[in-house]
């Protein structure tokens, strides 16, 4: 078994994170590592499967582009490895045994109160750069997602609905997510 010696000044590729195999799950940030928190919370859970159902509903007719749930390997660059909550790939070149190389086309982080921070801030800015095509945020508790497309290179603010609209998924041109379904969590 390979543990990750940390340190705060090293600078970490997608090298070394191959090489660990610890059981624990860390991402890397421009070089910097950090380590994930343990397994969300229930209704997390449960939203991310909803969300990925709905979306998958939908490829298994087309069957152009696969989604996954987490964990999967995200190689956004050398240095940078992410474990986004669900991501679609419609590029077959991208899929790899490991996860996916390269940006996905669409990239849904559900907040956890030690994450929230990170998917608006560092991990937004990540997507944006890495050429992500769309960036859902979606917030358990206050049941919303908000919806960001790329346009000439930046992420704009499409919408942000609440669990009582239904939400295209800007990468495809025919389909609409019903957000009751994805907040439904018989009240866990």
């Amino acid at each position: 078994m390979n543990s990750p010696q940390l340190t705060s000044n090293q600078h970490y590729t997608a090298a070394d994170y191959l090489r660990w195999d610890d059981g624990q799950r860390y991402e890397i940030l421009h070089g910097g590592v950090r380590a994930m928190s343990p397994a969300p919370s229930w209704t997390h859970q449960v939203i991310s499967g909803n969300l990925e159902f709905e979306i998958k509903s939908y490829l298994r007719s087309q069957k152009r582009c696969q989604v996954v749930y987490a964990p999967v390997d995200v190689f956004l660059s050398d240095d940078t490895v992410v474990q986004p909550d669900i991501i679609v790939v419609c590029d077959p070149q991208k899929i790899e045994k490991r996860g996916c190389v390269g940006a996905p086309d669409l990239v849904v982080e559900i907040l956890s109160p030690g994450t929230a921070k990170l998917d608006w801030n560092d991990k937004f800015k990540l997507y944006e750069a890495a050429g992500v095509r769309e960036y859902w945020i979606v917030n358990p508790e206050e049941q919303f997602v908000h919806v960001f497309q790329r346009v000439d290179g930046k992420f704009l603010l499409n919408g942000a609905y609440c669990a009582e609209d239904s939400v295209k998924i800007g990468i495809f041109e025919d389909v609409a997510i019903d957000l009751k379904n994805v907040f439904e969590t018989n009240n866990a």
